[in-house]
């Protein structure tokens, strides 16, 4: 989509964070082959990413089941880097050395135009997160990789774990406005669509690499979204910022 959208009554853009701002693929995997010397960095990245899904699904059932509380997402990377280090043959990595590599989350490049972009949608909109990230990994992230975030939302705020609607209609609460003027962007179609339930407006953007270039991913328009950009600069382009 080229043409500029009037967003006049648009006031806030929650972004997801891990693949659509922040590079996880690259930033796993160079930290990985520099704590763990030998370890093949891009396997050991999607192998741990790969445990994501299934892990935050057993978290929200035991919630619906009433069993427990809400876990931190720097809990379940913990649990799932345990059984990734099992399956590559790691036995003898210490606490601290686990605890500085289930950290490398917080520590995640931006992808290139993220901060520029960001910076042009925040001269004209409320931006923030919307990352089943905790506050500390995304505000520490933030913080090394210079993302301006207006505020910094996450699942730790609501309690639960998106594509649960508490997520998406949470930001229009915390900031007062209707559904219908928050703009979720994210580089995933499952994620938009769950906000589109939500009454949010969508926009794409485009991360073909998000898996490593050996593994390019399908970044093809869905006629559903709001807008689609290749890029957070792009995104800005069609907001007219």
């Amino acid at each position: 989509m080229s043409e500029v959208l009037d967003g006049s009554d648009l006031k806030v853009i929650a972004f997801d964070v891990f693949g659509t701002v922040v590079d996880w693929y690259s930033g796993i995997a160079a930290e990985a082959e520099r704590i763990l010397p030998g370890i093949e960095g891009g396997a050991f990245a999607l192998a741990w990413r790969a445990g994501y899904q299934p892990a935050m699904r057993s978290v929200m059932e035991r919630l619906a089941a009433g069993e427990g509380g809400f876990t931190l997402l720097d809990e379940l990377h913990m649990g799932i880097l345990e059984g990734v280090l099992r399956d590559f043959g790691v036995s003898e990595l210490d606490s601290v050395r686990k605890r500085e590599l289930n950290k490398a989350w917080h520590r995640l490049p931006a992808w290139p135009d993220a901060v520029a972009g960001l910076a042009r949608l925040k001269s004209r909109y409320i931006i923030c997160t919307l990352s089943n990230g905790n506050i500390g990994l995304l505000t520490e992230m933030a913080k090394r990789a210079g993302l301006p975030w207006d505020c910094v939302l996450s699942a730790e705020v609501f309690k639960a774990y998106k594509p649960d609607p508490r997520t998406y209609l949470g930001v229009a609460a915390v900031f007062d406005v209707t559904p219908n003027q928050v703009m979720l962007a994210a580089a995933h179609h499952d994620d938009l669509a769950a906000a589109r339930t939500c009454g949010l407006r969508t926009g794409y953007i485009e991360r073909p690499n998000e898996f490593g270039p050996a593994r390019p991913k399908d970044v093809s328009p869905h006629s559903d979204n709001t807008l689609h950009a290749r890029d957070i600069g792009a995104l800005a382009d069609l907001l007219g910022c």
